[in-house]
């Protein structure tokens, strides 16, 4: 069954131009840009630039498979599998954590280490609005995260730069364990960033390491930083 086509509105739908990383009849990488819904129909949402892409004669009719998500403020890598195949092997080495991930990260604050793992127990707050919390062992629908850090050099006094591993994909996961530290990402209000960034928030998705799902080859995606970013040397 072909999927819903997006709903019109009074405006004319303008395509998004992608950023391709990568590109191969089994996967296509982007670089995401900030304000963009990873996943739905509408002319902002980056699953509709990536079917526009892969199929510009017809984007509803394209095969578009989507194996992880970034948040709509964040930038950086985002995998699309092109197939079927390539759509299940991908998932499945996400769900054995075995893709490597790596995130950039702007903070207010400053670590009481220069490097460490942040281990929590994550669920989502009853208020309906989206937020989720740190919690205790045990509480409904708690989700166990893990995330190392490092901290990298600059960028100022007031903002401090770190490099992000997240051994689980857990919604929210890097916002709400920073922020709970008292590191919130600049310009991500949610979790307590009392600082406007230039666009979305200073949360990047830097690199990506997986197996090719059909040549077996060993890849890492690297996304460069958007300009909203202050000039750091990477």
């Amino acid at each position: 069954m072909r999927p819903p086509q997006p709903i019109e509105n009074d405006q004319e739908e303008v395509p998004v131009d992608l950023e391709v990383l990568h590109e191969d009849p089994h996967l296509l990488v982007v670089n995401k840009a900030s304000g963009m819904a990873s996943h739905g129909w509408g002319a902002l949402s980056l699953e509709w630039a990536v079917r526009r892409h892969i199929g510009p004669e017809d984007p509803g009719a394209a095969y578009v498979g989507a194996v992880h998500r970034l948040d709509r403020p964040v930038t950086g890598v985002s995998v699309w599998a092109k197939t079927t195949k390539a759509a299940r092997r991908l998932a499945d080495q996400f769900a054995a954590r075995q893709a490597r991930k790596v995130y950039w990260a702007l903070v207010e604050g400053q670590p009481k280490t220069a490097s460490g793992r942040w281990e929590d127990w994550l669920c989502e707050e009853d208020t309906g609005v989206g937020r989720v919390q740190v919690c205790r062992a045990g509480t409904p629908r708690a989700r166990w995260a893990v995330t190392e850090f490092t901290l990298r050099p600059g960028p100022g006094p007031d903002l401090t730069w770190l490099e992000l591993r997240p051994e689980t994909g857990r919604t929210h996961q890097l916002r709400v364990q920073a922020s709970s530290r008292g590191l919130p990402v600049w310009g991500d209000a949610r979790y307590g960033s009392t600082r406007a960034f230039p666009k979305g928030i200073a949360l990047h998705a830097r690199s990506l390491t997986l197996v090719h799902p059909s040549t077996r080859a060993v890849m890492t995606f690297t996304a460069p930083l958007p300009p909203s970013w202050p000039a750091i040397d990477p």
